[in-house]
């Protein structure tokens, strides 16, 4: 058991409740293919974000296909809709896992979609691999998380508005369920060690498009800026209101930690131009493997997609995958749980590497800034690739260097 912030959570989740009894394996491996599952939400408020991690991960199989597929059996996608629902989350991975029959399943993207299907997969011994930033505070043998945990996002989105842009107060805006809620918790006892005066706290439900009070509370704060943790479609209403009222990257910044290039787009980039956000990978990333990954996305979709963070986090996730699974030499679940640790790949945001304890992967912490074309330029990045610390064990709250072990 691990306490972080007043609460007491456990390492692995307990394999309790309607999945307590795990179902026997029914995952055919006699063939010349091997199922694995994708959920995704591809209507509601979260499919704004979640359809191109979808796309991301069907280019990957079609790539690792074409390679030759996993210990030679062609990989066969079934795919669920999760509907931005958590209970239909639940619901269709189980379904993926006991009557498709899958080895895998990749997907999810708010934090209460993944407490929804934890377990789920656990109860069924099964790997779920979940591609997007969350608030940390978790770890299940039975999950894999290919995004940023709290110390390779929030932690330096707050260096970084400290130390940068000299932020001494903030106001909080999130939608509201458990990551803004956790991810706001960690923020104020930051705050509290860092000088930051915390200036207001604003929740709306998931999907809400009505943000005129929440943006004139923000206005009237006086704050130096905004830490934003809305998701999906809320995004849109909230900056359009948020310019309506005067303010801008100039007179109120605002750090958002759910915003890629996708969303960008549906925002309208005049709405977001010169404002921040925090992620590990951007379309813009200088490397020969994004450049390559860019392009091969632009080809297969369409030359005016972007690429962006979760999706890149959901393609890499089945390159891992592939690799766990070929180091044991099986498709079984505790082989790849076993063969996990140190199983690396070249992914487009840079060279990650699984850590076998806590399940996470090592990655390069990267605040950008949005242009007027709508991608998102690196204005700071880590040295070197952060290993993942989901409880904050290792991070000194006096020390704004702590999560990253440099300073902005």
């Amino acid at each position: 058991m691990v306490s972080v912030l007043g609460l007491t959570l456990s390492a692995c989740g307990a394999k309790a409740g309607e999945e307590a009894a795990a179902a026997e394996s029914c995952v055919d491996t006699s063939g010349d293919s091997i199922k694995i599952g994708l959920i995704n939400s591809l209507s509601g408020t979260m499919a704004i974000s979640e359809t191109t991690v979808n796309e991301s991960l069907k280019m990957a199989a079609e790539e690792i296909n074409a390679d030759g597929g996993v210990l030679g059996k062609q990989l066969e996608i079934v795919e669920e809709d999760g509907a931005s629902e958590p209970t239909i989350f639940a619901e269709r991975s189980r379904r993926l896992l006991q009557q498709d029959c899958v080895a895998a399943v990749f997907g999810g993207w708010t934090s209460a979609s993944r407490k929804a299907m934890l377990p789920v997969f656990e109860g069924n011994d099964s790997l779920l691999f979940y591609p997007v930033q969350y608030e940390g505070l978790e770890s299940s043998e039975n999950i894999f998380y290919s995004g940023a945990t709290t110390n390779q996002q929030i932690i330096p989105a707050l260096d970084y508005l400290k130390n940068e842009e000299d932020v001494k107060s903030l106001f909080l805006v999130g939608s509201d369920y458990v990551f803004p809620r956790t991810a706001n918790m960690i923020i104020r006892q930051y705050a509290e060690a860092n000088g930051i005066e915390i200036v207001g706290e604003d929740y709306t439900p998931l999907g809400s498009t009505d943000f005129t009070t929440i943006a004139n509370r923000v206005k009237d704060s006086g704050a130096d800026a905004v830490f934003n943790t809305l998701n999906g479609d809320s995004n849109v209403a909230f900056f359009r209101q948020y310019n309506s009222i005067g303010l801008d990257a100039e007179t109120m910044p605002v750090m958002s930690v759910s915003i890629a290039e996708e969303e960008v787009g549906g925002i309208g980039a005049n709405n977001v131009e010169g404002q921040l956000t925090a992620w590990n990978y951007y379309q813009t990333v200088d490397t020969p493997a994004n450049d390559s990954f860019v392009e091969r996305f632009k080809a297969k979709y369409g030359a005016d997609r972007v690429t962006s963070d979760p999706m890149e986090a959901a393609y890499l996730s089945l390159f891992l995958w592939k690799e766990m699974v070929e180091k044991a030499g099986s498709f079984d679940v505790d082989a790849v749980q076993d063969a996990a640790d140190g199983v690396s790949v070249e992914a487009p945001e840079g060279t990650v590497t699984v850590d076998g304890d806590n399940h996470h992967i090592a990655k390069t912490p990267r605040i950008g800034r949005i242009n007027g074309d709508g991608l998102i330029d690196t204005v700071w990045e880590a040295p070197e690739a952060v290993q993942p610390d989901p409880y904050l064990e290792t991070y000194d709250w006096a020390d704004v260097s702590g999560a990253t072990g440099q300073g902005s």
